[in-house]
């Protein structure tokens, strides 16, 4: 049975139920990090007794399943475009906006599909936009497409997040201190497509890196489903 079937126990002295749990480990997460969550802390944020949590949630990774369920109703739109373009865009997007916001999410996304109704919902309603466009199997290739690009660009982004907290250094400054070393090893001549990216290329943000990167994704796949079925 799993903590979506599970009924809760019934309320005991100390206000308490899966809400109010997930509420609590979702603010510790944000505040630092999933190391930061544990059954211990949540009941103690919650001035209840360890044992009581048990009575709802068995594991620290059922309360995390409970924790990115509950973030996908962030996922989730208000109003489902028509445009399924536009569905996995808005979906894209509001991923990488709720994981800005909750940078715990990046460790927990791209891993087994979430089982929540909320998780579920997103996923509906990505696979109706896409529905009868092409036959079953490249309708799902092609949303895992769309999420594995948007998973690994989430992904860099906060693991570029971290590094600057970590080290001090902004993007800017990091490049400045190793700025020495990388006009060493281009100098050699031994990187002369690198060279001219470094000396060449055009910087962009990460929003506009992430937008134009999840355009490409977008371009390819709608090739891919305007091709004659077979």
């Amino acid at each position: 049975m799993t903590v979506w079937d599970r009924p809760e126990p019934p309320t005991r002295p100390v206000p308490l139920d899966r809400e109010r749990i997930v509420a609590a480990a979702i603010a510790l997460a944000d505040e630092g990090g999933l190391e930061a969550v544990s059954l211990r802390k949540v009941a103690a944020r919650l001035d209840a007794g360890p044992m009581r949590l048990y009575g709802y949630i068995s594991t620290k990774e059922e309360l995390f399943d409970l924790m990115v369920d509950e973030v996908h109703a962030e996922i989730l739109p208000e109003e489902q475009p028509g445009d399924w373009r536009e569905v996995l865009r808005i979906r894209a997007h509001r991923t990488r906006q709720a994981t800005r916001r909750h940078e715990w999410l990046a460790d927990l996304l791209g891993g087994r599909p979430t089982l929540g109704p909320n998780a579920l919902a997103v996923t509906e309603a990505t696979l109706a936009a896409l529905d009868g466009l092409a036959d079953l199997d490249t309708v799902m290739r092609a949303v895992e497409t769309v999420s594995a690009y948007f998973t690994g660009a989430i992904r860099r982004e906060i693991a570029n997040l971290r590094a600057e907290r970590a080290t001090g250094l902004s993007k800017r400054d990091w490049q400045r201190a190793s700025g020495p070393h990388v006009r060493r090893m281009l100098a050699t001549g031994r990187f002369p497509a690198l060279a001219k990216a470094v000396h060449d290329g055009t910087e962009v943000d990460a929003e506009a890196s992430f937008a134009t990167g999840l355009d490409w994704v977008l371009d390819a796949v709608a090739a891919k489903l305007a091709r004659p079925q077979v």
